[in-house]
């Protein structure tokens, strides 16, 4: 459980005015000091993660952040990086002094409703002082689920760990499937695999590991070869496949080696649909035919991997681009959690399989490009639409062509 990827745990974050006790808050929930406590304001600088089990959830990670009231210029720095933290927040807690509520508990209940993010409203420090009732019976009008504690001592963590299983968002609870919902039990899948200078010495990447596990959990048969054997296990198999899933790299050549009837997809693609809005993305991916020269695009890569020669991001997908275009393009490129504040200057953005995000995060990026007026799309999908194969690849997938 502890090795459960980020992009897969119920991201649950802390938020509040400086010392107000989200840091004790954190340490008494998850039984082990993870930030550092002081009655100094301001102690926690940048967001402090502790993935953990939560049990009947099962993998959390629970993020402390900065008070959302720092000041001065490194203060507005930090609650800058404490806001970023909305954007991937899937259960929030809102931690206020007990005799204290304000613009600031209401500007942050304020932020949790525009995302339609749930919310517990924790009082802290309730040895110093009781909330108000009228500000008690506003919270209870609007059905927000509230706790009081006091930290330091341990008082009121049960009561929280009830209120965040009952608070969790159902969709976590019933997570989609990565293509279980495409097969049927005893469906043979292929997967196809490429063994080149990205993959990771020894082990397979996540989104692979994530479809071997799914086919199985639908009862279902998979086979993983290289896009080289690809055709000579084809010509093995008794029945066809019901679905041939492969990295997109090398979506052209197993095209071509995949007989026309049989559904063909890749695991971006998947992961689109899994992790985002794959119509939206769809619907994004043909803007690329309006672009000119020197248009601006914004890759975004999750991974904090080193690029080497032939990186897809920074080398091949640009590459592609190009040439469906035939003029020069400019591409900018972000790393992990990196997110531009303002987007008008970009004419389209592309985002990785985000596998390493919650779909939350990838969620909030296609609401704020959709705000600024800026399409957005994914690798599998630039990919196979610049290849001309985007029919093809949306095969398992009526009505989203």
């Amino acid at each position: 459980m502890k090795d459960t990827p980020k992009g897969m745990r119920l991201h649950i974050g802390l938020f509040g005015r400086r010392n107000v006790g989200k840091s004790s808050l954190l340490n008494a929930l998850t039984r082990q000091q993870v930030s550092i406590v002081s009655d100094v304001p301001g102690t926690t600088t940048d967001p402090v993660e502790k993935p953990m089990e939560l049990l009947p959830l099962g993998p959390v990670l629970f993020i402390d952040t900065a008070g959302v009231d720092d000041v001065g210029a490194l203060g507005e720095m930090r609650a800058e990086r404490t806001r970023l933290i909305f954007e991937r927040t899937d259960l929030g807690i809102l931690v206020a002094e007990g005799n204290a509520w304000g613009e600031f508990e209401e500007a942050l209940l304020s932020e949790f409703s525009k995302r339609q993010v749930p919310v517990i409203v924790v009082f802290n420090k309730l040895d110093l002082g009781a909330p108000r009732e009228e500000v008690l019976q506003d919270l209870k009008s609007r059905k927000l689920p509230v706790v009081h504690t006091a930290a330091n001592q341990g008082i009121g963590m049960p009561e929280l760990r009830e209120a965040l299983i009952r608070s969790a968002p159902e969709e976590f609870m019933d997570s989609p499937p990565v293509l279980g919902d495409l097969i049927s039990p005893g469906d043979m899948v292929v997967l196809v695999v490429p063994i080149d200078l990205e993959a990771p010495r020894g082990r397979l990447i996540l989104p692979q590991v994530q479809s071997i596990r799914d086919v199985l959990d639908h009862d279902s048969c998979c086979m993983v070869v290289k896009d080289r054997e690809l055709r000579d296990a084809l010509d093995k198999l008794k029945d066809p496949p019901a679905l041939v899933v492969t990295d997109s790299q090398v979506f052209l050549k197993v095209a071509g080696d995949t007989p026309g009837q049989i559904p063909l997809t890749s695991f971006s693609i998947l992961f689109a649909r899994l992790k985002g809005d794959l119509k939206e993305f769809v619907r994004g991916v043909r803007t690329i035919d309006g672009l000119k020269a020197g248009s601006r695009i914004l890759v975004l890569e999750s991974c904090t991997h080193h690029p080497i020669g032939d990186d897809i991001g920074r080398v091949k997908i640009p590459r592609w681009i190009r040439q469906y275009t035939g003029v020069d393009l400019e591409f900018v490129h972000r790393q992990g959690h990196d997110f531009p504040k303002d987007l008008s200057s970009y004419q389209l953005i592309i985002q990785c399989g985000a596998c390493m995000l919650n779909r939350r995060e990838v969620i909030s990026r296609i609401l704020r490009c959709r705000e600024a007026g800026v399409p957005i799309t994914n690798y599998g999908v630039a990919i196979t639409y610049s290849l001309g194969v985007l029919d093809r690849a949306l095969s398992p997938f009526p009505g989203y062509k």
